[in-house]
């Protein structure tokens, strides 16, 4: 295959706030997108069904935001490593690293799939979903998990083309599938009634069509370096190097959502309504955290390619200008959540006491919108070096030291409200943040000792 892409952009020339926004945009649509379809599922089971409906895709797809977010932290090392390859411009050692993620992940998506499809009844009772919306997570959650491949083979190709610079193809697939998941959320649950079973039937369908599309444009348009079958085959050392840099972010990524599920355990001991609430909260979260996320997927791919070509200071630039971008966007949704929080809340549901309950958890919540403008990242600047070892540590602490405790505490000192629950996650967060701005200097330090002795 030779270099046919398009879109690719070299992110170690340029103004760096242009390079890194122009980068970042097809990113924030991109998950846009992505949550679009996602929420999709929460708001049309909101339409047409009842509240133990909406709690049952919404602890179910809590479940799968765990399981993806394992797929996504694995990929993003994949990526890193790609851009690594790519910015010093070794097009064999990335040719390498595309074949060896191929079997990697193959085989990954075989085990995960099957994990989970077998679990899905003891993941349901685990969750104390509340009885009257167990069938429909059930359901959620089995069909679901019989996507995986997809979601696995969406991932692993979008994190190659972004790892070579191309953040606007993965776009494309990603609208097709939005699109593709709200038309059939329409048929299956408002036209057929197939309730949850229904919305986790058009989410599968959409991701399989996302990932063939993939298939066939890399096939056409091959992947920008010089690549063959040959090439696809495991590598001991990329393997170990792979799965060295994924394997913390993915531990970081399903430790953070595990704890959103016992968040949610907590929410669903007190009510199918507050259960409701978190569910509807942590979509329209999802939503607020897409700019941040962008931002730090770009700075990410542009730190790496940076690392790659030996430029230290451009690389702190980056970082610079993408909590600025994140800041930017955490402020505007923090301060527009104090004030109309029912005209988010009410999108999802027509339930009165859902809307109440949840505006309130979202009030407190949104304050988190600003300190991941920090701590996103800073985390995308460390493992963009190869560093996923400490953005995970970081996020186990705050996680399991502060961001749980404070939600069983609170939801038991204020049982008939969410609002003082939702400041466990922001509080959780700034704790990060802190330890991120103590551990930044120390890794300033070993790169500028690190280059100057490679003579860079």
């Amino acid at each position: 295959m030779t270099d046919r892409l398009t879109h690719r952009t070299d992110l170690t020339q340029g103004s760096v706030p242009r390079v890194l926004l122009r980068f970042a945009l097809p990113f924030l649509m991109a998950n846009v997108l992505q949550a679009l379809y996602g929420g999709a599922d929460l708001f049309v089971v909101g339409q047409f069904d009842d509240a133990a409906s909406v709690a049952g895709v919404a602890i179910g797809s809590q479940v799968m935001q765990t399981a993806t977010g394992v797929i996504t932290g694995l990929t993003t090392g994949t990526t890193v490593l790609i851009a690594i390859g790519t910015g010093a411009r070794d097009e064999r050692q990335v040719a390498r690293t595309i074949g060896t993620a191929t079997w990697v992940f193959a085989l990954m998506a075989v085990v995960l799939t099957a994990v989970m499809a077998l679990g899905h009844t003891p993941l349901a009772r685990l969750m104390q979903t509340p009885p009257e919306a167990l069938r429909d997570t059930e359901h959620y959650l089995l069909v679901c998990s019989l996507g995986i491949p997809f979601i696995m083979g969406y991932n692993v190709v979008c994190g190659i083309l972004r790892g070579l610079g191309d953040s606007r193809t993965p776009l494309y697939f990603v609208a097709l599938a939005c699109v593709a998941n709200i038309v059939l959320d329409f048929a299956l649950v408002g036209g057929l009634g197939l309730r949850a079973m229904g919305a986790a039937i058009a989410t599968v369908l959409a991701q399989a069509a996302s990932f063939v599309t993939a298939l066939w444009f890399l096939r056409r348009k091959g992947l920008g370096v010089p690549f063959t079958r040959s090439d696809v085959r495991p590598a001991r050392r990329l393997t170990r190097q792979m799965l060295t840099l994924g394997t913390p972010l993915a531990l970081q990524d399903a430790l953070i959502n595990v704890s959103f599920l016992l968040i949610t355990v907590i929410a669903n001991q007190m009510g199918v309504v507050a259960s409701a609430a978190v569910g509807v909260v942590e979509k329209i979260i999802v939503f607020a955290m897409l700019p941040p996320m962008a931002i730090a997927s770009a700075v990410a791919t542009m730190t790496a390619q940076n690392y790659g070509a030996g430029l230290v200071s451009r690389m702190k630039q980056c970082l610079r200008a993408g909590i600025a971008m994140a800041l930017a966007f955490g402020v505007a949704v923090c301060l527009y959540a104090q004030f109309l929080p029912e005209t988010l809340t009410g999108i999802f549901t027509h339930d009165a006491a859902v809307v109440a309950m949840a505006a309130d958890y979202l009030r407190s919540y949104s304050f988190d919108c600003i300190a991941v403008a920090f701590v996103f990242c800073f985390n995308a600047y460390f493992s963009g070096q190869g560093n996923s070892w400490f953005p995970m540590t970081h996020s186990v602490v705050a996680t399991f030291t502060c961001r749980i405790p404070l939600a069983f505490w609170f939801s038991r000192l204020w049982p008939a409200t969410l609002l003082p629950m939702g400041f466990a996650s922001p509080l959780a967060t700034a704790v990060s943040m802190l330890l991120c701005f103590w551990f930044v200097g120390r890794s300033d330090r070993r790169l500028a000792a690190q280059f100057a002795g490679q003579g860079a």
